[in-house]
């Protein structure tokens, strides 16, 4: 792998999401100046719960959320000595993944093949299919 560009790491906190990181920075020291992107997609807080909770109180929850999947992926890129950046949004994995590695003109995205999302408990396996079907660059499914 010889290519430029940034490499986007979906993360969860999971063990397999830790994973994926150790493999991201096996690819980005390949090509030295390699920056990872770390996202963290939270899921969407809708219906009812909208009209009784502050909007104000949801963007909080899905900032601490986020910042605690991405403590580890963070320390551990920190560790290793590869730039990262992180970043946290809300929607529907597939789409939020690949409209971030669009935006950030990544060259892959790598991910964990299970992991926990949080809320609803969904695996990050049927997350991954929907990242694969919406992306248009390669994406790197880690074990």
């Amino acid at each position: 792998m010889d290519e430029a560009g940034p490499i986007l790491v979906a993360v969860d906190g999971s063990q397999n999401s830790d994973r994926a990181v150790h493999h991201a920075i096996k690819l980005a020291k390949l090509v030295p100046g390699t920056v990872l992107h770390l996202l963290n997609v939270q899921p969407s807080v809708g219906g009812v719960v909208t009209m009784f909770v502050p909007k104000s109180n949801i963007d909080s929850y899905h900032r601490d959320e986020g910042d605690k999947a991405l403590t580890s992926a963070v320390k551990i890129c920190a560790d290793s000595g590869v730039r990262a950046e992180r970043h946290i949004s809300v929607g529907r994995a597939g789409p939020v993944v690949s409209e971030f590695a669009k935006r950030l003109g990544c060259r892959t995205i790598v991910m964990g093949t299970r992991g926990h999302s949080g809320i609803g408990g969904v695996l990050l396996g049927s997350v991954a299919q929907d990242v694969i079907a919406h992306a248009e660059v390669p994406v790197c499914l880690v074990k």
